[in-house]
């Protein structure tokens, strides 16, 4: 059982180290896209570009900035992992809810959700949150020796 645990271990040390590269992959990416926007809000002939132009660019970075928010939370998921060797449903919540919000806020943003979808996604919402209230207030009990 003992080997198990440490191949376990060791594919976790693995999934991490591609999660950490994919973390500076999005940020590098992230800063990119931050440059590429000013540089085209800069090249337009106008003074002030269009709002069109500048909604697309803020949407774009905002997807961006939440995408990373995501990772950050899987990355943490599994560092919880190594040190605790289970998943806790409190973390777990965490990254429900980061998913969740960052759905609901590209949707809003973008205007394409209706009001059926927002309010299917309030209420998993509202249980996501209420599983981490639940999780954080009834912890498990810890096995004595």
């Amino acid at each position: 059982m003992r080997w198990y645990g440490q191949v376990l271990d060791m594919v976790v040390i693995a999934l991490l180290l591609i999660m950490l590269l994919t973390l500076l992959g999005a940020v590098v990416g992230l800063v990119d896209d931050f440059v590429s926007a000013i540089t085209t809000l800069n090249a337009t002939a106008t003074p002030f570009p269009s709002h069109e132009l500048a909604k697309r660019l803020g949407r774009e970075l905002v997807i961006d900035v939440l995408s990373v928010f995501i990772l950050i939370e899987l990355f943490r998921t599994f560092t919880d992992y190594l040190e605790f060797h289970r998943i806790r449903l409190q973390v777990l919540a965490d990254v429900g809810i980061t998913f969740l919000l960052r759905e609901i806020f590209i949707g809003l943003y973008s205007h394409r959700m209706d009001w059926r979808e927002l309010l299917s996604m309030a209420v998993l919402l509202a249980v996501l949150v209420g599983t981490r209230i639940a999780a954080v207030r009834f912890p498990p009990a810890t096995s004595g020796a």
